[in-house]
């Protein structure tokens, strides 16, 4: 199989050249075609959960550019949506949730409910594993205990995760309950992604920066590493990229720890210190600025050249350090893929370049 994918092959620890590619939040509000999917959607949730307009916005970003790698569209609050939390979308606010407030609300959660009520998300799985070339790759998702833990107590995003950690350093037995239901949820959650189709999968720990090294063990690493272990257990052959987002030094330890394939850098990760450290035990993904993308330019060819330099003497998956911002130029985009592709035809992929409306 690796050596027909080459996101895969990268994966497996092989180095390819050029370098296989995708980006996160490749499906997104940059791209013309998904503003007219989203807006006849209706709302975030119902182009989730509508399994016709989550494999058309899936596809959207490999017609126009050839990524190497398709990335199931779906969000992270999905998770703790199908185990029962009130779960919306305000425009130009982005998640809110009924928060957790206590231990009546942490034991209405309910693991078998979530099988039920992400179905939607595993068809829409194998509707996309149907449609992208032999080629392409398809990476599922979700996101880490701590990160999906931190919407679920504050209500929505934080500045300073002061309800989560509260729990975590006033109550962490507490907290530790939230955290293994969570590490549960999420393993089964990958599987049946897996099952549905899904040939690596990525775990997404947004706001793993934001602890001291003791605690960024216990309620980032640790439960990245559990999860790990139990989709190895029943999927041995299927990579695992976790990105830890911000752990900075602590990259090191969930390369050499969590006994995952790969690694996502953020940003601020110096290249030279993640091919000495990093690469020599797992793949490294990353790790474009998503500003210097949206700026486009000399800036973004130099920045292109220096990444791909230091990291293509090992496996290594080009990427972003985090999401396309919605105000990138999809011409941005294309000139990345030229640059790492030596001006090839990027929409040579076996799809139409032309976006197919959704039929939902």
């Amino acid at each position: 199989m690796t050596d027909q994918k080459p996101f895969l092959a990268a994966l497996a620890g092989q180095s390819v050249s050029p370098p296989p590619v995708w980006l996160m939040r490749q499906a997104g509000r940059y791209l013309p075609e998904y503003r007219a999917s989203r807006k006849e959607a209706g709302s975030f949730l119902d182009l989730c959960y509508t399994p016709d307009f989550a494999v058309e916005v899936t596809l959207q970003p490999l017609r126009r550019y050839g990524f190497d790698a398709a990335i199931l569209f779906s969000d992270i609050l999905v998770v703790p949506h199908g185990l029962g939390q009130k779960l919306w979308f305000v425009e130009g606010e982005g998640p809110k949730l009924e928060a957790l407030t206590g231990e009546a609300d942490l034991e209405a959660l309910s693991l078998p409910r979530m099988e039920e009520a992400l179905q939607p998300v595993y068809q829409a799985v194998a509707g996309i594993k149907a449609a992208i070339p032999e080629s392409t790759a398809l990476i599922g998702f979700a996101g880490a205990p701590w990160t999906v833990a931190s919407y679920m107590l504050e209500g929505g995003s934080s500045k300073d995760f002061a309800t989560g950690k509260s729990w975590a350093y006033g109550t962490p037995e507490r907290f530790q309950r939230l955290i293994d239901l969570l590490i549960e949820a999420t393993a089964q959650h990958l599987s049946r992604q897996i099952v549905a189709g899904a040939e690596a999968v990525q775990i997404f720990d947004s706001w793993a920066g934001v602890w001291p090294e003791r605690h960024f063990r216990r309620w980032c690493l640790e439960p990245m590493k559990a999860i790990t272990a139990k989709v190895k257990a029943a999927h041995p052959d299927i990579p695992v990229i976790l990105f830890p987002r911000g752990a900075g030094l602590l990259y090191e330890a969930v390369a050499k720890e969590a006994g995952c394939d790969a690694v996502s850098l953020d940003t601020t990760v110096p290249l030279g210190w993640a091919a000495k450290t990093l690469q020599p035990h797992v793949c490294v993904q990353g790790n474009l600025d998503p500003l210097q993308l949206m700026a486009g330019g000399a800036e973004l060819d130099r920045a292109v050249d220096e990444i791909v330099g230091t990291l293509s003497g090992g496996p290594f998956v080009f990427n972003l350090g985090h999401g396309i911002l919605p105000k990138t130029p999809p011409e941005h985009v294309s000139r990345l893929i030229e640059r790492l592709r030596g001006g090839s035809n990027t929409a040579e992929n076996g799809l139409s370049t032309q976006s197919a409306p959704a039929t939902a």
